[in-house]
Order: structure tokens, then C-alpha cells, then sequence
């Protein structure tokens, strides 16, 4: 407990670095775009079009309580928002450490501030596009409800069940460069075993029990059941908080254990 209440000082500390790191990285990216923020929107737009025109026909009739003829793309890009959370934020904790290998050899980087310099750029990421979602959902026949509070909960969860594992795979990835190769094979599996251009109830009854043991299947459904059926979390959403508390607990002992040896391996 002392260590984890260090390493809370150790970031409260570094609270200027870390906003400044995350406005200066927005600052580079978008520097010399004509559209800027707009393609935070771009990518998983294209996907909701791509599988919306595959897909839609078959699937949109098949999606218990849409009665809207664009059900599957609010269904779609509601799954997308909680899910692109999750991927993008694991996958660039994943090579965090890596990425920052010649700054961390030569400069005082404060190493435990990096995770949450890529999760609040994700986080903003994920705002802009979130707000986007709640404006276009009542277009899509979805119309607001109380149940869209629990969104932002929701989103705190999922950044915290990335963060935990994301700051585990990017210090074993310092060890064992596998690990981060692992790391993108386990995110294209885990996209399709969540269910996000399906709904869970068309699986048979076995694979459906197998699906909802993913942390991030849980949370896609509670997103669609709060965005789109007017429906409050279950016990699951709290079983994936713990998860996500036990599991920061474990990634950032091993990450204070191992973060003397750090710079010397990388």
C-alpha cells in the first residue's frame, strides 16, 4: 500500500509534465493538418461505413430491440467508442517505454508519468468522439435517456482495465520484445470475441458463456444497454471495475520492481 501511495505522490508531482506532455503530443500530430481533431472521427467512421455496408443486411434485423432501420450503425459505433478506448490506450502503453527509449536515457522522464501521458491523450481522443456519438445517436432514432450518465463511469473503467494491463505487457516488453507482438495478435482476437458488429444473443448458448468471461465484453454491452436499450449496469460491470483495480495493483508493483533495470535494457 506505501508503494502505491508513493507512486500517487510521484505523479501528483509530475502533474505539469504530464499535461503539458499530453497538449504538446496533440500539438505535434494535428500540427500541420488542415482538418486537425477531425480524424480522431475519420478511422472508426470508415469502419462503421465498411462493416455497415457488409454487414448491415444481415445483422440489423437480427438485433434484439432496434427497431431503428440505422440500428446496427448505433450499434456499431457505440461498441466501437468503448472498444477503440481499450485498444488504442493498451496497444500504445504496450511500446510506451520503447517509444521513449533515447528520451528516458538522456533526460530525468519521470518512467511512471508516461502511461498516463498516453492515457490522457487517448482519453481526449476518446471525449471528442464520444460527444460526437451522443449527438449522432438521436439522429439514429436512439433518443437520449438517464441511462446515458452512466457513460462516463462506464469509460473510467474501461481506461482503467487498459492502464493496468497496458502498463504490465509495456514493462514485460522491455524484457521480452514477444510480448508486444503478442500483444497486437490478442487485440485482433479480442475485437471479435467481444460483441461489437454482432449481438451476443445470436451465438449459441456455450460460446455465448465462453464471450461474456471477456472484461471488455461486459463493458461494450453495458455502452449498448445504456446508449441504446435504456438499461442500468449488472453485477458484471462491478466484477470488471475490481478486475481493473487488482489488475493496476499487480502491473504497478511489477512496474516499480523492474523500473531500476529499465533504462540499462532498453
Amino acid at each position: 500500500m506505501s508503494s502505491a501511495v508513493e507512486l500517487c505522490r510521484g505523479v501528483w508531482r509530475y502533474r505539469g509534465f504530464i499535461t503539458s506532455a499530453i497538449r504538446g503530443e496533440f500539438a505535434s500530430r494535428y500540427a500541420r493538418s488542415r482538418i486537425g481533431l477531425a480524424w480522431l472521427v475519420l478511422q472508426p467512421l470508415a469502419m462503421v461505413v465498411v462493416f455497415s455496408l457488409v454487414l448491415g443486411e444481415v445483422l440489423a434485423a437480427r438485433i434484439p430491440g432496434v427497431e431503428s432501420p440505422f440500428g446496427f450503425a448505433g450499434y456499431l459505433l457505440t461498441g466501437l467508442l468503448a472498444w477503440t478506448l481499450f485498444a488504442e490506450t493498451t496497444q500504445r502503453l504496450g511500446t510506451v517505454f520503447i517509444d521513449h527509449a533515447s528520451a528516458l536515457k538522456k533526460v530525468a522522464v519521470p518512467r511512471a508519468a508516461l502511461p498516463l501521458v498516453v492515457l490522457g491523450s487517448v482519453g481526449v481522443g476518446h471525449l471528442v468522439l464520444m460527444l460526437i456519438l451522443l449527438v449522432a445517436l438521436p439522429l439514429l432514432d436512439f433518443p437520449p435517456g438517464l441511462h446515458w450518465l452512466w457513460i462516463p463511469f462506464y469509460s473510467l473503467i474501461i481506461a482503467g482495465l487498459a492502464l493496468g494491463f497496458g502498463v504490465l505487457v509495456g514493462t514485460l516488453n522491455v524484457f521480452l520484445r514477444d510480448v508486444g507482438q503478442v500483444l497486437g495478435v490478442v487485440l485482433m482476437f479480442g475485437f471479435w470475441l467481444t460483441p461489437i458488429v454482432y449481438p451476443v444473443e445470436v451465438l449459441p448458448d456455450a460460446l455465448e458463456s465462453w464471450i461474456l468471461l471477456n472484461p471488455m465484453a461486459i463493458m461494450v454491452m453495458a455502452y449498448h444497454d445504456a446508449l441504446l436499450f435504456g438499461r442500468g449496469p449488472g453485477l458484471g460491470v462491478a466484477a470488471v471495475a475490481l478486475l481493473a483495480v487488482l489488475l493496476n495493483l499487480l502491473a504497478w508493483r511489477v512496474f516499480r520492481r523492474a523500473s531500476p533495470d529499465l533504462v540499462d535494457v532498453l
